[in-house]
C-alpha cells in the first residue's frame, strides 16, 4: 500500500520507498540475520530505540504514526522494501510504530552493521541515506503524531520550543491556543490551563509544562545512549558549520568523535533562511538544510552527537581533557575542538529581554516568518545574515526596514545581497540609524529609532537583531588565552609571553589552530581573527583534523 505523500514529495516516491534488487539484498544479508515475523507483532514503538534496518523478504510491515485521533498509516512495506529512517542511523528514539501486517520473514541489520554498510557500499549508502532523509522530511511535513505542542504566538517559550523541534528535524503537531477551535478539549484532556503554555505532550501521555530544551530532548529520546566512561579521540563543542565539518572529517578518518551541542545543529548559519554563496549550491540552501545534511553525514561515519547538552567548564589539567556538562555529566577526550561559535549582540536597552520571542528575534526562518506575515518588520545589522533575513522576509512581509549604524552596506555585505536589497521595492535601508526605544505590553508594539536628522516612532511589532557577535567562551574559564574581545587565540597569534603565562609545556609551538592549551583547538566564529563566512568555518573544521592527528600521534 502506498503512502499518502505531500505534493512536494510525490515526485520522489521511488527514492523515498525504493525496492531493493536481489543483488542488493544478498549483500545486505551478509550484515544481518533472518528473522521470522508474526502477524500483529510490534517491531518498533514510538520512543523505542530503532535498532535495526528491516528488509522485507516476505509478508509485510506497516508503518503508522500514533496521534490524538488514532493511528495514521504512513506506508506498508512489502517484499524487497525496507523499514527504517533517520532514527535508525542516529541510535535515537523512533517517531513511528512498525507492526507486522502479514507474517513473513525479514533481514534485520543492526545499527553497527548498518553503519558499516553505508560506509563501505557506495550504492546502498546513497540509496539508504536519500530514503532516510526524504522519509524524515515527509514526517516533518504532515501535521500528525503523538508529540504535541500547545502554545501561543504571544508566548516567548512557545517560539523557543518551535525553534528547537524544527531545527532538530523532529516531527510535532503545533496547536495554537489562540486560534484552534478544539483547544479547550485538549487542555481539559491533559489537565493544563492556557496560563501554563508552552506545554509539550510527549508520546501522547507525558505532559511537560514550559519544559527546557534538555527536558524535551530527554523525553523524546533525541540523543543516542553513550557510555559515560568512554574516552573519545576528539570532543567537539558546538555543531555549527565548523564543528560539524570537524566531526565529519574526524569520523570519516576513523577517529572516535563526540559532538556536544547546546541547541540545534547549524549555529548562526542554521538560522539563515537561504545561503546563496556557499560552494556547490548555485540555487542556495537554507542554513537548517545545510546543517541537517552535515549532521547526517557525521553520523553516517559514526560521530556521536548530543543535542541540548551544554559545556559549562573545561578542566585545564592535561593530558586527558575533560569537559563538564550541565547536569553533572563529564565527557573526556584526548583532544578538544572548541567550535562553540558566537551569539548575536543585543540592543543596549534595558527592556530588550522583555520582548525576546514576542517581538525580538535572533533568527529569520519559516518559524519566525509565520509570526509577521503581511506586517512591517525591522532588521538590525549590515552583514550577510542581516541581508539574507531582509530578502527572505520581504517575500512575505509588507515592509522591511534595514537599520545600520554605518554609512552603507558595501563594507560588510556581499554584493549580490546588496543588489537584491536595492531592487526590492518593499525593503528600505536606513543608514546611520539605531533603535533608541522599545515599547509594548507583553508583545512589542512600537519602535523608536534615531537618525542624523531626528527620531521616528513606528508601529512595528517585529525586530530581527543580527548585528555583530559575542563569542561563547565563558565555559573555557582561564584554560586558554583569549583576545581583548573574548575570542580564542590560536597558533601564530599567540605571543611568547602569553604561552609563558599559560605554562605551555611542549618544546614545539602551538599548531595553526591550536590554543594555548595543548590538544585544545579552536575553529569557526569563536576563534580570534576568523573570517565570518560558512565556507571559512567549514574549511577550518576540516583542516583542524589534520592537526588533531599530529597531536594524537605525539
Amino acid at each position: 500500500m502506498a503512502a499518502v505523500l505531500p505534493a512536494s514529495l510525490e515526485s520522489r516516491r521511488d527514492q523515498m520507498f525504493p525496492a531493493l534488487t536481489p543483488a542488493q539484498i544478498a549483500r545486505l544479508e551478509k550484515h544481518g540475520k533472518r528473522v521470522r515475523t508474526q502477524q500483529g507483532e510490534v517491531l518498533v514503538e514510538p520512543g523505542g530505540r530503532y535498532r535495526c534496518l528491516m528488509v522485507v523478504l516476505s509478508g509485510s510491515i506497516e508503518i503508522v504514526r500514533p496521534g490524538l485521533s488514532g493511528e495514521e498509516l504512513v506506508v506498508v512495506h512489502t517484499a524487497n522494501h525496507f523499514a527504517g529512517e533517520m532514527s535508525t542511523l542516529r541510535g535515537a528514539a523512533s517517531v513511528i510504530r512498525a507492526r507486522v501486517r502479514e507474517a513473513g520473514e525479514i533481514i534485520a541489520v543492526d545499527e553497527e552493521q548498518l553503519r558499516a554498510v553505508v560506509q563501505t557500499d557506495a550504492e546502498l549508502s546513497e540509496l539508504f541515506m536519500r530514503a532516510f532523509i526524504l522519509r524524515r522530511v515527509g514526517l516533518m511535513t504532515v501535521q500528525h503524531g503523538d508529540v504535541i505542542l500547545l502554545g501561543s504566538r504571544h508566548c516567548a517559550g512557545t517560539l523557543r520550543v518551535q525553534q528547537f523541534l524544527t531545527r532538530n528535524s523532529f516531527p510535532y503537531v503545533n496547536i495554537d491556543i489562540d486560534s484552534d477551535p478544539g483547544v479547550q478539549a485538549l487542555l481539559d484532556r491533559f489537565h493544563v490551563t492556557a496560563d501554563e503554555v508552552p506545554v509539550v505532550v510527549c508520546r501522547g501521555t507525558q505532559v511537560l509544562k514550559n519544559p527546557s530544551n534538555e527536558q524535551i530532548a530527554k523525553c523524546l529520546g533525541m540523543n543516542p545512549e553513550v557510555d559515560a566512561a568512554r574516552i573519545h579521540d576528539v570532543v567537539v563543542i558546538g555543531a555549527g558549520p565548523a564543528g560539524l565539518a570537524a566531526a565529519v572529517y574526524a569520523a570519516s578518518e576513523g577517529l572516535d568523535v563526540r559532538v556536544i551541542e547546546t541547541n540545534a545543529p547549524g549555529g548562526q548559519a542554521g538560522s539563515s533562511s537561504r545561503i546563496e554563496n556557499y560552494l556547490g549550491f548555485p540555487t542556495g540552501i537554507s542554513g537548517q538544510a545545510l546543517a541537517a545534511r552535515a549532521l547526517v553525514q557525521s553520523q553516517k561515519f559514526g560521530a556521536v552527537v548530543s543535542i541540548a547538552s551544554s559545556a559549562v567548564r573545561l578542566r585545564c589539567e592535561a593530558p586527558l581533557r575533560a569537559i563538564e556538562l550541565g547536569g553533572s555529566e563529564v565527557v573526556r577526550g584526548r583532544s578538544v575542538i572548541v567550535a562553540s561559535g558566537a551569539a548575536y549582540r543585543t540592543l543596549a536597552l534595558g527592556n530588550v529581554s522583555d520582548f525576546v520571542g514576542t517581538g525580538i528575534y535572533y533568527a529569520a526562518t519559516q518559524v519566525e516568518a509565520r509570526l509577521c506575515t503581511g506586517e512591517e518588520v525591522i532588521v538590525v545589522g549590515g552583514g550577510n545574515s542581516a541581508g539574507q533575513a531582509a530578502v527572505f522576509l520581504a517575500s512575505s512581509c509588507r515592509q522591511v526596514h534595514i537599520l545600520v549604524r554605518s554609512d552603507g552596506l558595501a563594507d560588510s555585505m556581499s554584493r549580490y545581497l546588496i543588489r537584491r536589497i536595492e531592487q526590492s521595492p518593499n525593503i528600505t535601508l536606513h543608514t546611520r540609524t539605531q533603535i533608541t526605544e522599545l515599547a509594548g505590553n507583553g508583545n512589542l508594539q512600537k519602535v523608536t529609532w534615531r537618525t542624523p536628522t531626528g527620531s521616528e516612532t513606528r508601529q512595528v511589532g517585529h525586530v530581527f537583531l543580527m548585528m555583530g557577535a559575542n563569542p561563547n567562551t565563558q565555559w573555557l574559564g582561564d584554560c586558554v588565552t583569549l583576545d581583548d574581545k573574548g575570542f580564542v587565540k590560536t597558533g601564530p597569534d599567540l605571543r611568547s609571553e602569553e604561552l609563558q603565562v599559560g605554562r605551555w609545556p611542549l618544546p614545539r609551538a602551538p599548531y595553526l589552530l591550536e590554543t594555548s592549551a595543548p590538544a585544545v583547538f579552536a575553529v569557526g566564529d569563536v576563534r580570534s581573527g576568523s573570517i565570518k563566512r560558512v565556507a571559512s568555518a567549514v574549511g577550518e573544521g576540516s583542516v583542524c583534523i589534520q592537526l588533531v592527528h599530529r597531536v594524537l600521534s605525539e
